[in-house]
C-alpha cells in the first residue's frame, strides 16, 4: 500500500523523536558514568631517625682493659681474657648492624622521596583526566545544537520554500473552508426556498381544489329559469356537521369501556403525571402571549386542551398565568380533574367546538389525541379548530410518530383505542389544508442512544478492504437507525394568520 505524504511526515517525525530520545538517554548515562574525584592513599611515612645518632654512638660496648696492679691486675687480666672473645663478637655484631642501618637510612629516604613524587604526579594525572571528561561531556552536549545550526544554514532555502508552501496550503485551506461555508449557506437557503416552494405548491393545490369544489357547488345549485332568472345558493347552517360524523359516545372513549381501566392503562404505559408534565413544559412558550399579569382570566382568550386526560398541561398553563380549560371523553379522567379544581368538561372535540363562537379561543392543544380519531372526524376537528381560534392563535397536535418503527410497534399497537396512525407529513398537510399557516413539524422524545444500533469502530491500521467493509456496515446502521430508532413522538405547531 502506498504511503501517503501525511503518514510519511508523521513517521519521519516519530523517527526523529525516537533518535532524540535515544541520544539524550545515552548522554544522560554517560554523564552519570563520569568518575568523581579520586581518593588516593597518602604516601608511606618518612623514616624514623630519632635513635640513629644514639645508635651510632653506643654501638662500641667493649671497655678498655682495666688499669690495675698486683693481684688485681692479674685477676682482671684473667677475667678479661675469659670474656674478651665474647665481647668482641658482640662488638662485631653491633658494628655490622649499625653499618647496615646507616646504609638503609639513605635508601629509605630516597624511596620516600620517590613515593611523594609519584603520589603528586598521580593526583595531577587524575585531575587532568577529570577535566578531560568534563570537557568531553560539554562537547557532546553541544553536538545537537551544532548540527541543528548547520542544518538551518544548509537548509535555509528549503525552510523558506517550506514556509511559502505552508502559506499557500493555509491560504488554500482557508479558501476551502470559506467556500464550504458559502456552499452550506447556499444549500440552507436553497433548502429553505424549496420547502417554502413546496408549501406554496401545496397551498395552491388546496386552493385549486377548493375552487373546483365551489364551482361544482355553484353549478349544482343553479336554478334554470330562462333569462333574468336568479342564481340561488343553498343556505348552509352556521356550524355544518360532516357527513357521517363520529358518534359522541364512542366505545373507545366512553363509559362503556370501563373508564377507570383506561386511566390505569395510561398510568402504566404512558407515564406518571410528573413525567408527562415535564414533557409538556416545552410547549408553554407557544402560549406565552396569552399570559396576563392582572385582570380576570375570563377576560382573556383561553387555551382549550382537547383530550386533557389527567390535566397535566392545564396545571402547567394555570401555574404560568395562562387561562385554560379542557375536555375529555373519559368520565373518570374528567371527574378527577374537576376534583382538583380544574375546568374540565366531559365531551368530545367536535361536539364541544361546534357551538363555540368563532375566534373565541387563544389556543388549541391536543397531546396524544389525533391518533384516536377516524379520518372524517379528524378533518372536521381541524376545520373547527381553525374557525374557533383567534388570528394569531396556535394549534399544537402531539402524536406518536409511526415513521419510527419502535414507536409504531412498541407504543401505537399497544393501545387498543388507537384508530389511525398519522405520518408527520400527512398531518402537516391536513393542518395546512384546513387553513393554517406557518405549519411546522417538531420531533420529540428521541430513542435513547443506547437503544439504537451501534456502529463498529474503523481500525486505523486496517487495510483498505476492511475499512470499506466497516464503513459500509456503519452506513447501513445509520439507515436502519433513521427508520427504526428516530423520535417516538412529533408535534404539529401551526398558527392561524
Amino acid at each position: 500500500m502506498t504511503e501517503s505524504l501525511e503518514d510519511r511526515l508523521r513517521r519521519l517525525e516519530h523517527d526523529r523523536d525516537q533518535a532524540d530520545h535515544s541520544y539524550n538517554a545515552a548522554l544522560t548515562e554517560l554523564d552519570r558514568a563520569l568518575p568523581g574525584s579520586a581518593s588516593l592513599p597518602e604516601p608511606v611515612l618518612p623514616l624514623d631517625e630519632h635513635q640513629l645518632a644514639t645508635l651510632n654512638a653506643a654501638w662500641n660496648i667493649l671497655p678498655a682493659p682495666p688499669a690495675a696492679r698486683g693481684l688485681q691486675q692479674k685477676l682482671a687480666g684473667f677475667i678479661w681474657k675469659t670474656i674478651a672473645p665474647y665481647m668482641q663478637r658482640q662488638l662485631t655484631f653491633n658494628s655490622v648492624l649499625v653499618d647496615h642501618i646507616n646504609r638503609n637510612v639513605a635508601a629509605q629516604k630516597e624511596a620516600h622521596r620517590r613515593a611523594l613524587d609519584a603520589a603528586t604526579a598521580w593526583r595531577a594525572q587524575v585531575d587532568t583526566l577529570g577535566a578531560f571528561h568534563a570537557h568531553l561531556m560539554v562537547y557532546l552536549q553541544q553536538i545537537t545544537a551544532y548540527v541543528d545550526t548547520k542544518d538551518r544554514q544548509s537548509g535555509g532555502g528549503a525552510l523558506v520554500l517550506n514556509a511559502a508552501i505552508s502559506d499557500v496550503v493555509d491560504a488554500q485551506a482557508k479558501y476551502r473552508v470559506s467556500l464550504a461555508a458559502r456552499e452550506h449557506r447556499h444549500e440552507a437557503r436553497t433548502s429553505a426556498l424549496s420547502v417554502a416552494h413546496e408549501e406554496l405548491r401545496s397551498m395552491i393545490g388546496i386552493a385549486q381544489q377548493a375552487i373546483v369544489a365551489i364551482k361544482r357547488a355553484v353549478q349544482g345549485s343553479e336554478v334554470p329559469g330562462g333569462q333574468g332568472s336568479d342564481v340561488r345558493l343553498p343556505k348552509s347552517p352556521p356550524n355544518p356537521e360532516p357527513p357521517n360524523p363520529e358518534p359522541r359516545n364512542l366505545e373507545a372513549f366512553g363509559p362503556a369501556l370501563n373508564a377507570y381501566k383506561y386511566v390505569g392503562f395510561e398510568d402504566q404505559f404512558r407515564g406518571s403525571q410528573g413525567v408527562i408534565r415535564a414533557r409538556q413544559e416545552s410547549y408553554l412558550p407557544f402560549f406565552e402571549r396569552l399570559r396576563g399579569d392582572s385582570g380576570e382570566a375570563g377576560a382573556r382568550p383561553e387555551v382549550l386542551d382537547v383530550g386533557c386526560g389527567r390535566g397535566e398541561f392545564i396545571d402547567l398553563l394555570n401555574a404560568h398565568g395562562i387561562p385554560a380549560r379542557g375536555i375529555d371523553l373519559n368520565h373518570e379522567m374528567a371527574a378527577g380533574c374537576r376534583a382538583r379544581g380544574l375546568d374540565v368538561t366531559e365531551a368530545d372535540a367536535v361536539g364541544y367546538l361546534a357551538p363555540l363562537p368563532d375566534q373565541s379561543l387563544g389556543g388549541v392543544f391536543a397531546a396524544q389525541v389525533v391518533e384516536h380519531l377516524e379520518p372524517a372526524y379528524l378533518l372536521r376537528f381541524l376545520d373547527l379548530a381553525f374557525e374557533k381560534l383567534q388570528p394569531g392563535g396556535t394549534l399544537i397536535l402531539e402524536t406518536l410518530n409511526p415513521a419510527c418503527w419502535t414507536a409504531f410497534f412498541e407504543s401505537y399497537l399497544r393501545d387498543i383505542t388507537h384508530r389511525w396512525p398519522l405520518h408527520p407529513e400527512t398531518l402537516k398537510y391536513l393542518v395546512t389544508a384546513s387553513g393554517f399557516t406557518r405549519v411546522a413539524i417538531e420531533f420529540r422524545s428521541p430513542v435513547p442512544a443506547q437503544d439504537r444500533l451501534q456502529p463498529i469502530p474503523v481500525p486505523s491500521g486496517a487495510d483498505v478492504a476492511l475499512r470499506d467493509l466497516a464503513e459500509t456496515f456503519n452506513v447501513n446502521v445509520e439507515k436502519l437507525n433513521a427508520r427504526m430508532f428516530t423520535h417516538m413522538d412529533y408535534a404539529i405547531v401551526a398558527e392561524k394568520a
